[in-house]
C-alpha cells in the first residue's frame, strides 16, 4: 500500500509558480526593510521549552509543538508525567522571543538601537482553516534600545510602505497603548491580575460583539457593577465602538503619557502617510501577546476580513536574559494572508503590483544538436536580462508553447533561428 503523500494537515507543498509569487513578495519586502537601514538576522526554529513557557505568549503558549527528549534522557517509565517531563524543545511560535534571546546573546557585538529583520517560518498547532496554518511565513522588523516613540513611527511607517510596494494603499493602521486599556479595566472596578482575562474576552469584541463580550465577562463571574462600567467606557459610544477622545481616554485611564505618547505617533505618521493610508486609535484593539507593555497597532485592509500587519512595544521581553529592561518594538506583517490575497488576484488575470523576477525565457533547442553551443547561448541571454531555461524542442509547438505559457514563461528563442519571440498560448 502506498504511503500517503499529503502534507501535514495545516502545512502546504508550494509549487513552482506559487514559489515565484513568494520569492518575489519577500524581495519587495526586503528591499523596503533594507532601504530603510534594517539589517537581517536568523535564529534556530527550535527554542528551549522552558524558554518558550515564559515568553508571555498569551494563548499561543497552548499551541507550543513540543519536541520529545531523545536518549537517556527520555524516560517514559516514570509515573504521571507530564509534557514538560518528556520535552525540553519546541519550534517557536512567533519571531519576538528568539529575537529577544538572541539580543541578550549577541548585544555587545550589536549596535544601539538595533534595528533587525526576520523573515522565516513559525509554528502553531492551530485548529487548520482558511488563513491559518500550522506552519507559516512572518516577516518582522524591530527596533531594540530605542525608549521613545520615534521607534513606533518609523516601523509603521517603514511597513507602510512595504505593503504599498505590494499593492496596498487602501488600508487602516489602528493604534491602542496596553497601558490605557489596562488603566480603563482595572478603574472600571477590575483587579489588576484580572486584567488579562478582561483582555481576551474583549478581543473577541469583532466576533461577539459587544453584548457578547458583557455576557462572557459575567459568565466568567466578575462583579456585574465593574463589567457595568467597562462597558460604558469600552463597550458603549460611537458607530465605530468606544470612546475615541485621547486626553479623555488619558485621564480614564490614569495614564495620560501613554495617551500623549499616541497622539504624538498618530501625528507623525498621518504626516508621512498622505493620501496613502489612514491610522486611527482604536481603543478595542487587544493584541493577544502577553509580552506588550506599551503601544499596539495592526493594519486592516478591505481586501481581508481581518488584519494584514501588528506589533507592539515588548519593554519586558529581553530583560527576561539579561536581568535589566532594554526597550524594544516591533511590527510583522501577515505574509500568508497577503500571499493569499495576491494569488487569487494572479488567478483571476488580475495586474500584480510588482515584477516577479526577471522575464522568462525558454530556449528550444534540437535534442541531436550541440548541446555546449546550447548552454552558451543561454548564457548570452542571461546577460541581456533574462531568466533562462533550456528545453528540447517538441514536435507541437503549439502545446509547448501553451505549458511553458502556464508556467510563467514570456517569451522564447529557437536555436539557429532569429530573434526572442513572444509565447503564444494557441494550441495545435
Amino acid at each position: 500500500m502506498a504511503i500517503n503523500a499529503n502534507p501535514v494537515r495545516g502545512t502546504r507543498d508550494f509549487l513552482p509558480k506559487e514559489m515565484r509569487l513568494r520569492e518575489a513578495m519577500q524581495s519587495v519586502i526586503l528591499d523596503v526593510y533594507k532601504d530603510a537601514g534594517f539589517q537581517r538576522i536568523q535564529t534556530p526554529i527550535l527554542e528551549d521549552i522552558e524558554r518558550l513557557n515564559k515568553s508571555d505568549g498569551g494563548e499561543n503558549l497552548s499551541l507550543i509543538f513540543k519536541i520529545l527528549k531523545r536518549g537517556e534522557k527520555l524516560d517514559l517509565t516514570k509515573e504521571n508525567l507530564t509534557e514538560n517531563d518528556i520535552a525540553d524543545a519546541g519550534l517557536r511560535y512567533d519571531l519576538t522571543m528568539p529575537l529577544s534571546r538572541y539580543y541578550a546573546a549577541h548585544r555587545a557585538e550589536l549596535r544601539s538601537p538595533f534595528k533587525v529583520i526576520q523573515l522565516d517560518r513559525v509554528y502553531r498547532a492551530e485548529r487548520p482553516q482558511k488563513g491559518r496554518y500550522r506552519e507559516f511565513f512572518q516577516c518582522d522588523i524591530d527596533i531594540i534600545g530605542d525608549p521613545t516613540n520615534r521607534a513606533e513611527t518609523e516601523l509603521i511607517h517603514t511597513t507602510a510602505k512595504a505593503l504599498s510596494a505590494l499593492g496596498f494603499t487602501d488600508f487602516t493602521v489602528r493604534i491602542n497603548d496596553r497601558r490605557l486599556l489596562t488603566g480603563l479595566i482595572t478603574s472600571s472596578g477590575f483587579a489588576p491580575e484580572d486584567v488579562s482575562s478582561v483582555c481576551i474576552t474583549f478581543d473577541k469584541l469583532d466576533k461577539i460583539g459587544a453584548e457578547g463580550v458583557r455576557e462572557e465577562l459575567l459568565a466568567k463571574g466578575y462583579d456585574p457593577a465593574a463589567v457595568s462600567a467597562f462597558a460604558e467606557k469600552l463597550l458603549a459610544g460611537d458607530a465605530d465602538g468606544g470612546i475615541r477622545d485621547l486626553a479623555a481616554v488619558g485621564a480614564l485611564s490614569g495614564c495620560p503619557e501613554a495617551a500623549e505618547s499616541v497622539a504624538e505617533i498618530m501625528k507623525n505618521v498621518e504626516v508621512l502617510a498622505g493620501e496613502r493610508f489612514r491610522i486611527v486609535y482604536d481603543p478595542s484593539l487587544v493584541r493577544g501577546m502577553g509580552y506588550y507593555t506599551g503601544t499596539i497597532f495592526e493594519i486592516a485592509s478591505p481586501k481581508f476580513n481581518s488584519s494584514i500587519a501588528g506589533g507592539g512595544r515588548y519593554d519586558k521581553m529581553v530583560g527576561k536574559f539579561l536581568g535589566e529592561d532594554v526597550p524594544a518594538v516591533g511590527f510583522s506583517i501577515g505574509f500568508e494572508r497577503i500571499s493569499d490575497i495576491l494569488s487569487e488576484m494572479q488567478e483571476a488575470g488580475e495586474p500584480l503590483p510588482f515584477a516577479l523576477g526577471k522575464p522568462r525565457l525558454a530556449l528550444l533547442y534540437d535534442a541531436e544538436g550541440d548541446f555546449a553551443a546550447v548552454l552558451g547561448k543561454a548564457e548570452s541571454l542571461r546577460k541581456e536580462g533574462y531568466e533562462v531555461t533550456t528545453v528540447p524542442r517538441a514536435k507541437k509547438l503549439g502545446k509547448q508553447f501553451a505549458a511553458l505559457a502556464r508556467d510563467g514563461f514570456a517569451a522564447y528563442h529557437i536555436v539557429g533561428e532569429d530573434g526572442i519571440k513572444q509565447l503564444t498560448v494557441k494550441e495545435e
